[in-house]
């Protein structure tokens, strides 16, 4: 309308029916109608900015907790609340600790060639607290740098493939690191390694002739119910695990082969188990 009023102004203003002072008054009238109309559209696409970052979207695949806001709150760009909280599921992380103490000497055995790493990953199995182990394995992704001075121990990261999101963020499990292999170790019951008091280890073996023989040994770690012996024992060592406390070196026994676990086993008779390798 504003630049109608101008077009028949700048006509009338030859032929002097209309002052100048009028058809000036007309042309910043036209102007400023559009310089509001300009503005107008300004505010049309900042509120249509506006409206897109009204949906959120997660730059992660996952499963979302509960909001932490209501319906109809006023949130804002750069509040310190978090809408909510997405948390991957697949793949997952899963921390464990390890004491710096195995950790150097894990690296140790590493570099001396007495362990074997394959593939250049240690390989992660996990068990649930139903006792259920994980279908699936993982492989460690890296470890800490720095050594948490209050409990001397490292912690580790090992990555899971969760396609059917079994285990959950928070959820406590148990891990088992095969982070190398040593050919040579040998896994012996407990009840069948004995300790001096300044630590020194031995078991008895039955040997050539049925005889009763003392074996002194090296028993780095433990494993479950076992102890890892990396010196002393070869595979096929016949190592006595009960009736210990009735027999003596060169006594000669009567072995009889069984398994660690066990429950049935005769008090009478020196019993042996072979070392697994």
């Amino acid at each position: 309308m504003d630049q109608l009023t101008v077009k028949r102004y700048q006509k009338l203003l030859g032929t002097k029916y209309i002052s100048q002072q009028d058809y000036d008054t007309a042309v910043a009238t036209a102007q400023q109608s559009n310089a509001a109309v300009v503005a107008a559209k300004a505010a049309v696409e900042t509120a249509r900015i506006n409206l897109a970052y009204t949906k959120v979207t997660s730059p992660i695949s996952g499963r979302i907790g509960k909001s932490a806001v209501t319906e109809g709150a006023l949130v804002q760009n750069g509040q310190t609340t978090a809408l909510a909280t997405v948390q991957q599921l697949d793949p997952i992380y899963v921390d464990v600790t390890q004491s710096s103490n195995d950790f150097l000497r894990l690296k140790q055995e590493l570099a001396n060639g007495k362990l074997q790493q394959e593939n250049g990953k240690a390989k992660v199995e996990l068990v649930t607290n139903d006792g259920l182990k994980y279908p699936q394995n993982g492989t460690l992704e890296f470890s800490d740098v720095t050594v948490d001075q209050t409990t001397g121990s490292i912690t580790l990261r090992a990555i899971f493939p969760n396609p059917d999101h079994t285990l959950l963020p928070g959820m406590f499990v148990r891990a088992r690191l095969e982070e190398g292999v040593n050919p040579d170790a040998l896994l012996v019951p407990q009840q069948g390694v004995t300790r001096t008091p300044r630590g020194d280890a031995s078991a008895m073996v039955v040997g050539e002739g049925d005889k009763v023989e003392v074996r002194q040994i090296t028993a780095t770690q433990a494993i479950g119910d076992k102890w890892l012996v990396t010196e002393g024992l070869k595979t096929g060592d016949r190592v006595i695990i009960t009736g210990l406390q009735k027999v003596r070196p060169g006594v000669q026994v009567k072995a009889q082969e069984v398994v660690s676990d066990d429950k049935q086993q005769a008090a009478g008779n020196a019993q042996s188990e072979q070392p697994k390798s």
